[in-house]
C-alpha cells in the first residue's frame, strides 16, 4: 500500500528529469530518492521508471500511477483551500478579479477558448484574459496559469494531468498505401517528413516504442532522426500539409484523432507507439494558490471528463 510520502515522490519524478531533480524538489538526497523508488516498485510489482547516464522515463505503469498520485494529492491539498474560500452565502465561493492563461495556438482556439467562456458564464464577476502563444512558458509573465501539452521539465511551473493525448504518426490515404510495405522506423527516412518546430523544440527526432495490438511494450525504445524539405513551427499547417498529400506527420491525437476516425488520414507504423504528450495545466505552485486559479483547474479537469478527442 502506498503512502502520501510514496505518492509525493512519484509526483516529483512526474515533474523532474531525472531523479537528482526529483531528489531537490523533495529536499533530499538522491539515494534516498532511490532507495524510495525502489520501495514503490516493490510494492506496486512492476517497474515505475527506467534509469539511464542522462535521466529517467517513466514506464506506460508509471505514467498511470504518476496521474492517480498527482490527482489523489490534488484532491488531498485542495480540501482546506476549498473549505476556508467558503463564503457564508450557501456554501458558495464567490470568485472575483482577473485571471491570466496562457494556451498554445491550436488547442487554446480549440478547447480553451470554450473553457475559459464557460467559466466566465459561471463567475461572472470574473475577469479572464487568455493568450494564445507558440511558446506559452515563453510567454508566462504574469500568468495565473499556463495549458501545455506534454509534461514540462525543468521548470519551476508545477503541473496538473488533464487529460491523456497519444501522439500518432500520419499520412494521406494514397501515401499511407505506400508506406504499409514498411515495418520499422528506420525505414521512414525514405518517405517525405513534415517537420514541427514548436515551443522552441526540433521535433525532428522521434522516439518510437514497440507494442502489441493491446499498447502494451514488446521491446526496447529506440530514437530516429528524420529530415523533411518542409517544416514549420505552426502544427495546424503541418497537419493540413499531410492531408494535401506532401508527407506524413507526427501529431497529437487531439488534433487528428477525428481525421484517422473518417478516414481523411491513415495511422503509419500502428506497431510503434510515439511518446504521449498529456494535457497539463500548469500553476506557479501546489500551495497558496489563488481561489481564482483553484476554480480555474477544476473547470478545466471537468472540461476534459469524458477526453474530448475519446469520445
Amino acid at each position: 500500500m502506498l503512502q502520501l510520502d510514496d505518492m509525493q515522490l512519484l509526483r516529483a519524478l512526474g515533474s523532474a528529469s531525472s531523479l537528482a531533480a526529483a531528489a531537490r524538489l523533495l529536499d533530499l538526497t538522491p539515494p534516498a530518492v532511490t532507495v524510495r523508488l525502489q520501495r514503490i516498485e516493490d510494492r506496486v510489482g512492476v517497474r515505475v521508471a527506467n534509469r539511464a547516464t542522462r535521466g529517467i522515463a517513466l514506464t506506460d505503469e508509471g505514467q498511470r500511477l504518476v496521474q492517480e498520485a498527482m490527482d489523489i494529492l490534488e484532491r488531498i491539498e485542495s480540501i482546506t483551500a476549498s473549505v476556508s474560500h467558503e463564503s457564508d452565502r450557501g456554501g458558495q465561493a464567490s470568485v472575483s478579479g482577473t485571471l491570466r492563461v496562457v494556451a498554445p495556438f491550436g488547442f487554446g482556439r480549440r478547447y480553451v477558448a470554450p473553457l475559459i467562456r464557460d467559466l466566465h458564464r459561471s463567475h461572472p464577476k470574473l475577469s479572464i484574459s487568455l493568450l494564445l502563444a507558440e511558446s506559452p512558458l515563453a510567454a508566462s509573465t504574469g500568468a495565473d496559469a499556463i495549458i501545455s501539452i506534454g509534461r514540462v521539465k525543468g521548470s519551476s511551473w508545477v503541473g496538473h494531468f488533464l487529460a491523456p493525448n497519444a501522439r500518432f504518426l500520419c499520412a494521406a490515404p494514397v501515401l499511407a498505401k505506400r508506406m504499409q510495405r514498411i515495418k520499422h522506423p528506420s525505414d521512414l527516412a525514405e518517405y517525405p517528413y513534415l517537420s514541427l518546430r514548436e515551443n522552441d523544440d526540433d521535433l525532428s527526432r522521434l522516439r518510437f516504442t514497440p507494442v502489441d495490438s493491446a499498447g502494451r511494450r514488446t521491446g526496447k525504445a529506440l530514437t530516429v532522426k528524420l529530415n523533411g524539405a518542409l517544416s514549420s513551427n505552426d502544427g495546424t499547417i503541418t497537419r493540413d500539409w499531410a492531408l494535401d498529400g506532401e508527407g506524413f506527420v507526427a501529431r497529437s491525437e487531439w488534433d487528428c484523432a477525428h481525421l484517422v476516425a473518417d478516414g481523411s488520414l491513415k495511422r503509419v507504423l500502428p506497431g510503434w507507439q510515439l511518446d504521449p504528450a498529456p494535457i497539463m495545466a500548469l500553476l506557479p505552485g501546489r500551495q497558496g494558490l489563488t481561489l481564482r486559479q483553484r476554480v480555474f483547474l477544476d473547470a478545466a479537469k471537468r472540461a476534459f471528463q469524458p477526453v474530448p478527442w475519446r469520445r
